[in-house]
């Protein structure tokens, strides 16, 4: 007789909490819950805390799952005391305050060594460039944090009960983000954390093996590592060598399963970890979906109408480039956005709105480029997260971007990947369960490299470049 073994995946993002059940075996969903978060780029990891309560309460508990593992937004700044508290509100991915610090850690070492030792330029979001800001701005809360840990690390380590600062664990994926792990050589660069936090040496998590078992519940569940969100995704899409993922939520993400690492000193890749022993090399901006939003609340539609908008003209050389929030790739903290070749036969809902998802997709369509020039294989691409659903960016989609495009059914893809780790973890197995992919379309056009062509003409034009 079969005995049914129950997983958890906690998707723990910037804007929520959410919990699905599966079964290990098949993984079908047998239930799930969620939470929102606040917002805000700086936030108490309490609050997260109460939100995972919250998820799992409405999943309807984990007193009868078998395994467990997180994924959460990466890079976020956690410092904790010795006795295990929360020295300040954590830092998150999209707070640029630490931009300037950034480039001073890459003037002090050079860019060049930065991408050799890590893989990963520091910029305002990774999490060396935060620590060097607490220790310029708040060298106080610097001189307390005994400890630093990453979201997912710390939501991992309270599910265990939060023993003591030894037992924060971690995964490569979530690590590669932080600038001081090298995914190539599988080890913490102590000597860039310490030159981060001018001369500090935290604690750091242990680094976990892909399927290692971490902990345990109060309620006698196995902990898995746990991984950061983009490695999370594509273990959930179960992506393999070739694929690139990308991913339109509140950033735009493009990430590739390979074997290379990448060294890349412009800072463009970052030289990320997977969670299964692979590579993750991936392109980040910190514009996505929420252009799509600006763009509707301007026109006063929602986001069926302004895809059917989107659709029903071409942009006849209007350009929107969408630094709305200062950019991360290409590096412009500062920028903001911009429109260009507005003219009277161009200025019409119709035009704007197409300029909108084609500046959205030409900003994702630099990063694979980044990919293929780093000799990363790029075949297909995997369009996934909320800007997915709309159907003029996944129409647009293939043509620009210059691959095919596979859209899966809308799904809880972090969630999925971090249920799949558990699974693994409880399994035991050399590799992750196979579960059943999700049904997809595939979208399939000509290039139009005009609509680039343009779009290249006018990006380094904005505020800030």
């Amino acid at each position: 007789m079969h005995v049914l073994a129950l997983v958890a995946g906690i998707d723990s993002s910037t804007q929520s909490c959410k919990v699905f059940v599966r079964d290990a075996d098949s993984g079908e969903v047998v239930r799930s819950g969620r939470a929102k978060h606040p917002d805000g780029t700086e936030i108490d990891p309490a609050v997260w805390k109460d939100a995972l309560e919250t998820a799992i309460a409405d999943a309807g508990g984990l007193g009868d799952v078998d395994a467990v593992a997180v994924g959460a937004q990466q890079h976020g700044m956690i410092c904790l005391d010795e006795q295990g508290s929360v020295v300040r509100p954590a830092l998150l991915w999209n707070d640029t305050r630490s931009a300037s610090s950034g480039r001073d850690l890459v003037d002090e070492l050079g860019a060049q060594e930065w991408a050799d030792a890590v893989g990963v330029v520091p910029l305002a979001s990774i999490t060396v460039s935060k620590l060097r800001w607490l220790a310029d701005n708040e060298p106080t809360s610097a001189d307390r944090a005994a400890a630093v840990c990453l979201p997912h690390d710390w939501l991992s380590w309270q599910l265990g009960g939060a023993s003591g600062l030894d037992s924060l664990a971690t995964d490569r994926g979530d690590a590669s983000g932080t600038g001081y792990f090298s995914a190539g050589a599988n080890a913490y660069r102590r000597d860039l954390l310490e030159l981060g936090m001018r001369g500090r040496q935290p604690q750091l998590p242990r680094v976990a093996g892909p399927s290692e078992r971490i902990g345990e519940t109060a309620g006698g569940a196995l902990i898995g590592p746990g991984t950061g969100d983009n490695a999370a995704a594509a273990l959930g899409l179960a992506a393999g060598v070739g694929d690139v993922v990308v991913s339109i939520g509140t950033s735009g993400v493009v990430s590739a399963v390979t074997d290379v690492a990448a060294a890349d000193p412009s800072g463009i890749i970052a030289g990320f970890a997977d969670a299964t022993g692979r590579q993750l090399p991936l392109v980040c901006t910190l514009n996505a979906a929420r252009v799509l939003d600006a763009t509707a609340s301007l026109l006063g539609v929602d986001h069926a109408e302004l895809s059917r908008l989107a659709l029903s003209s071409p942009s006849e050389g209007l350009v929107l480039v969408p630094y709305l929030e200062g950019e991360r790739t290409p590096n412009r903290p500062d920028a903001s956005g911009a429109i260009h070749g507005l003219r009277l036969g161009n200025s019409t809902p119709g035009h704007l709105a197409r300029a909108a998802v084609e500046g959205l997709l030409c900003g994702l369509a630099d990063g694979i480029d980044a990919l293929r020039n780093a000799g990363i294989e790029t075949r297909r691409v995997l369009l996934v997260g909320g800007g997915a659903k709309s159907e003029a960016l996944r129409e647009l989609a293939p043509a620009i971007l210059g691959v095919p495009v596979v859209v899966p059914e809308p799904g809880e893809y972090v969630a999925d990947g971090a249920a799949r780790q558990a699974a693994w973890a409880l399994a035991g197995t050399p590799e992750p369960p196979q579960w059943a992919s999700a049904p997809a379309r595939t979208y399939e056009a000509d290039p139009t490299p005009a609509i680039r062509e343009r779009y290249a003409e006018v990006r380094d034009l904005t505020e800030g470049a």
